[in-house]
């Protein structure tokens, strides 16, 4: 049995949760804790809840602290965490009697909280700019392949022609409202807890606001509950996670498809192929198989949040704080390795256009434009033109032939079975209904296949991208300005 004067902590829990813990805080919230220390101090300062001359002996203290680095700290047992091995240390700088007053009005809840806000943030501003450094790249290589005509799929299976550039705008769309997302996630998490306390509040006249913007937030929670026991801004950033996960994970599939010899379709650059120990021909695209592996990695770390957010009761635990930090900053970092890596993917990617092209047309993937032909030419019902050109198929499939053998007399025998009476088609038309060039450049309706429109929806991601590059620089301004202001506050007290 255990004796009941057990000194704390045990060396277990100090080995398992303690000593990590404090390793996970020295690595990401050092620096966060040092700003939110100065921010405190001054706002206690202009609110008259401690002197001047406590507020410059603090000060002074945390300058020396932060220029000794967390290196100057090292985990040791029997010291709780960093906050307290910190206040420690600037209480043995500027004596109790000042020291001892940093705690007042706040607490470790809200400090706490407040410290993992300000550490993902510059995380969360990372990835952004890194999915924005991606669909530039994908925007620039879809530019160049406007007419780069090939099979498009559905299914799995050939289905029509579309164009290099029509399918690279599809991406371009999802990666646009994943940016989106995790600009909302960042939206929610640069809110401030400060001024909650424990999470009732404090009695003292302080300026909630005032923390806030020293800090570069964007806000301050309004409730001083839910300042300690909000997990959304976890959750969101997790949300935002699993979908860009998801809508790569399905672009991958698609790349590793088309770089197979079989598709011939892209040719991952060699810097990124590795061989086979045995087979002397491979040109392994394990890049995409990482790829693959990391974003199925990344799922779970989302998945991880998600479930450590489950469950639990709506006030401060462990669950989303020491516990779930390791996974949070290990999947941003996970998600921005994938968008960094997928960047130099498609800067390096070769387009077998000429191939590509030959293909298009495989598999009667232009005969779609034939029943609508038929429905120009002949005046038809476009379900009675598709059942034709079903029968058409289904005949040339059975003979073993490809859309190349379809005649005009073919035509007039299947149509004069359907219809009781033969169509005669032109055989120029029917050329230009079954030329997959000519295919794409009528799909030219608003998001459509043909270059021009295609072009067009380029150009409004293009904005797009200016405009999420605008708001990113935006939002860095306000936290640089931010910390300038801090700095002047801080000077303004210690005469500096």
């Amino acid at each position: 049995m255990g004796s009941a004067n057990s000194a704390f902590p045990h060396p277990a829990y100090a080995a398992y949760v303690l000593k990590p813990a404090y390793n996970e805080a020295s690595r990401h919230l050092f620096h966060p804790m040092m700003a939110a220390n100065r921010a405190h101090v001054v706002m206690l300062a202009e609110q008259e809840i401690i002197s001047r001359a406590n507020a410059k002996a603090l000060l002074l203290a945390i300058s020396e602290v932060d220029q000794s680095g967390v290196e100057a700290l090292p985990y040791q047992s029997g010291i709780e965490d960093l906050f307290f091995h910190v206040e420690k240390r600037l209480i043995e700088i500027c004596g109790p009697e000042y020291g001892g007053n940093l705690q007042l009005t706040r607490s470790r809840n809200d400090l706490g909280h407040a410290l993992a806000r300000l550490a993902l943030r510059p995380e969360m501003l990372t990835l952004i700019q890194t999915n924005l450094d991606l669909r530039q790249t994908i925007l620039a290589l879809a530019r160049h392949h406007l007419d780069t005509v090939m099979p498009g799929y559905t299914h799995t299976q050939p289905a029509q022609p579309t164009t290099f550039a029509h399918y690279l705008a599809g991406v371009l769309s999802f990666l646009e409202r994943d940016t989106k997302r995790l600009v909302q996630a960042y939206q929610t998490l640069n809110q401030s807890p400060l001024g909650a306390a424990a999470f009732t509040g404090t009695g003292f006249a302080i300026d909630r606001h005032l923390s806030a913007k020293l800090l570069g937030f964007d806000g301050v929670m309004s409730s001083s509950q839910d300042s300690i026991g909000a997990s959304d801004h976890l959750t969101d950033i997790a949300a935002a996670l699993t979908s860009l996960a998801v809508n790569l994970s399905r672009m991958t599939h698609d790349l590793l498809f088309k770089a197979t010899r079989e598709s011939g379709a892209i040719r991952i650059d060699d810097s990124f192929i590795q061989i086979s120990s045995i087979m002397p021909q491979k040109r392994n695209p394990v890049v995409l198989e990482h790829l693959r592996a990391r974003l199925s990695r990344l799922l779970g770390m989302a998945q991880t949040i998600v479930t450590q957010c489950h469950n639990i009761p709506y006030g401060d635990t462990q669950d989303i704080e020491d516990e779930i930090e390791p996974t949070m900053f290990g999947a941003i970092a996970t998600a921005n390795d994938i968008l960094d890596l997928y960047e130099k993917v498609f800067a390096t990617l070769q387009v077998n256009a000429a191939h590509l092209l030959s293909e298009a047309a495989a598999g009667f993937t232009t005969v779609t434009e034939l029943a609508d032909t038929l429905v120009r030419e002949a005046n038809l019902p476009f379900r009675s033109a598709h059942h034709i050109v079903s029968q058409l198929v289904q005949r040339l499939h059975g003979e073993g032939l490809d859309a190349d053998a379809i005649s005009p007399q073919l035509l007039a025998e299947i149509s004069g079975d359907v219809l009781g009476q033969p169509l005669q088609i032109n055989p120029k038309t029917l050329k230009t209904a079954l030329d997959p060039i000519e295919f794409v450049n009528a799909r030219n309706s608003l998001g459509g296949a043909a270059g021009s429109a295609t072009s067009t929806l380029l150009t409004t991601q293009a904005r797009q991208v200016e405009a999420d590059i605008e708001w990113l620089q935006s939002t860095k301004g306000y936290i640089a300005t931010a910390a300038s202001h801090l700095e002047e506050k801080v000077n303004g007290l210690t005469g500096e």
